[in-house]
């Protein structure tokens, strides 16, 4: 028996952008490497989608046709073998629902995680940055004041400027220092609005902004979050089954 037939088989659904799937994919890598030692891996099932179909989904508000084609992936990391997905973006948890409903395996959800992390630090009120749908859309507000959590979103220009630095840039790979001050400086303005610690609610935004750039405010990588439970999921311990599902 080999150390693999221990671990769960990890099925990410990704594409959203590229960026965002590669550092899935290393920093989960990563993580069971550090459990295991030696040239131990992760079990991982990639599921990656067509960036520019779903980019159009967002820009049209179809999101509808989003969760039928996100949904359509799911099923097939889960024929591939998956015991459980994550989705490698923010914005297209907007249709979990549909994914949910289309997968008998369980789907770990970045805000529960997220939250999970917020109650963790005793802080009520969170600023949420990440694209537009992501900002004023309901499906994180919601689920967050579920857990009696506030949200606090930035200006409307604000919010146009950090999704217009999303889709041009960080999907991109493109990582610019101009960008990183115009994100502080919302970052500052969301404090003085009441947030007490910020959600990078995208997960490029890790490649641009990071808690040593503002110390005294605690900021919740929702990326990092999201991988630390899937490790821990894959390395089975914790029981996904009953968790997320």
């Amino acid at each position: 028996m080999s150390a693999s037939d221990d671990l769960r088989i990890v099925g990410v659904l990704g594409g959203m952008s590229s960026e965002s799937t590669v550092s899935y994919y290393r920093q989960i890598d990563r993580g069971v490497n550090d459990a295991l030692g030696g040239h131990g891996a992760a079990n991982l099932l990639i599921r990656s989608v067509n960036f520019g179909d779903v980019e159009r989904f967002i820009r049209t508000d179809e999101w509808t046709a989003a969760g039928d084609y996100l949904a359509e992936a799911a099923g097939e990391l889960e024929a591939g073998g998956a015991d459980f997905v994550v989705m490698a973006t923010n914005t297209m948890h907007r249709v979990a629902p549909a994914i949910e409903r289309a997968i008998s395996i369980p789907f770990v959800h970045i805000v529960d995680v997220t939250a999970d992390a917020i109650e963790a630090a005793d802080v009520e009120t969170v600023g949420l940055l990440g694209t537009q749908a992501t900002m004023e859309g309901s499906f994180y507000r919601d689920r967050l004041a579920n857990r009696g959590i506030e949200v606090v979103v930035p200006d409307r220009a604000d919010r146009e400027a950090v999704d217009t630095i999303i889709f041009d840039e960080l999907t991109n790979g493109i990582v610019r220092d101009a960008s990183r001050e115009r994100y502080l400086e919302v970052i500052d303005d969301v404090v003085a609005a009441g947030a007490e610690g910020i959600v990078l609610g995208c997960t490029e935004i890790e490649l641009l902004v990071e808690q040593d750039d503002r110390p005294a405010v605690p900021m919740f990588d929702t990326t990092a979050l999201h991988v630390e439970r899937a490790v821990a999921h894959g390395l089975g311990e914790t029981d996904v089954a009953l968790e997320d599902h």
